[in-house]
């Protein structure tokens, strides 16, 4: 197998599913000296653990990657919160839970006042769109770990989320079967995912390149990631047949066999991806396989919903995000993505490759 543009820009995907995957191996062993209250397998995009015979909490981790390395690079933190919180809480409601609550851990290289108010400003913000609190966080200052693009504004954001979900409404995919629609949300760009390799290719920040229609590169790159939670909690709500949700972030679609990798995806009608992935492209000579590898290309969140629900699906999707649309069918061909518009199938233990 070739190596990709990501690995080539440091990122080595592959590479880090083995190790991850040696990790969760030791982890799985844990005994707790008890039952186990885990009522979804590991690689979902949150675990749900049982409270009692009815509720169960929902918890997921994330942060904002190197993502921060731009808000550093501008001067500009007052929107790398909210990217924080939609990567947990985006996770959270693809098993079926309402977000409650938030807990941050800002790691710095020194404790600026000012930039430590605005990311609490994106934190604010994120968390009035996802409908959470914040009750608490932790602050570290590690200047011996920590180099800022410049010195000293070096920091990294992460944070856990928890939600609540009553256990006969846990989404986990399993019901997901050929024939159902998948229905796609747009993204606001690039989200979190990628910027090792976006920033690799698009390194002048000030410049205005007349495909993003007089935006500065910096500008688009720092677009805070969208959060999803009002729209899919509706959704959740309605009487639609709700089978599985895709919070579609690194490895693209491959994503959707994180749901059930027992039938396979065809996305027909992708969504109109944003000029700045076309930018990517073209700047850094990379192939299709790799940018659906890398990045959500136009697709920030993904329902899978059955055949009759799927024009009710698209109407209340698109009241909250307008543009979402019917991209593409659940098949038969088991752990199988097909994107025939961009000529690339996908499989999860080998990435996607160009049709032969």
């Amino acid at each position: 197998m070739s190596e990709s543009a990501y690995a080539r820009a440091g990122v080595d995907t592959s590479r880090s599913d083995a190790a991850v995957a040696g990790l969760v191996e030791v982890l799985r062993s844990i005994d707790p000296g008890r039952p186990t209250r885990s009522m979804v397998g590991s690689g979902h995009y949150a675990a749900v653990l049982r409270l009692d015979e009815r509720t169960g909490i929902a918890l997921c981790t994330d942060g904002v990657g190197s993502k921060v390395i731009l808000a550093e690079q501008l001067g500009r933190f007052d929107t790398v919160g909210i990217d924080c919180i939609a990567m947990n809480v985006n996770d959270l409601v693809c098993v079926g839970a309402e977000p409650i609550a938030l807990v941050d851990y800002i790691a710095v290289e020194a404790a600026n006042p000012e930039m430590l108010r605005q990311i609490g400003e994106g934190l604010k913000a994120g968390a009035e769109q996802a409908g959470i609190e914040i009750p608490g966080g932790e602050l570290a200052q590690l200047p011996e770990l920590i180099r800022g693009h410049p010195s000293p504004f070096g920091f990294d954001l992460a944070a856990s989320a928890f939600g609540t979900v009553q256990l006969d409404r846990v989404v986990t995919g399993d019901h997901i079967e050929p024939g159902d629609a998948l229905i796609g949300v747009p993204s606001s760009g690039l989200h979190s995912n990628g910027y090792t390799l976006a920033r690799s290719v698009l390194s002048e920040l000030d410049e205005t390149p007349r495909e993003l229609g007089g935006a500065s590169v910096g500008e688009v790159l720092l677009e805070p990631t969208v959060i999803y939670v009002r729209a899919v909690l509706e959704l959740l709500r309605s009487e639609t047949d709700v089978r599985g949700l895709a919070h579609i972030t690194g490895d693209g679609m491959l994503n959707l066999l994180r749901l059930n990798d027992g039938v396979g995806f065809r996305v027909d009608e992708p969504l109109p991806a944003p000029p700045v992935f076309g930018l990517i492209a073209e700047r850094g000579g990379i192939a299709p396989a790799d940018l659906w590898e890398t990045f959500n290309m136009g697709v920030g969140m993904v329902a899978v919903v059955a055949e009759a629900d799927a024009e009710r699906a698209t109407q209340l999707l698109a009241k909250h995000h307008p543009g979402a649309a019917r991209i593409g069918s659940v098949t038969s061909e088991a752990g199988l993505v097909e994107i025939p518009s961009a000529g690339i199938t996908g499989r999860r233990e080998r990435g996607f490759a160009p049709n032969p």
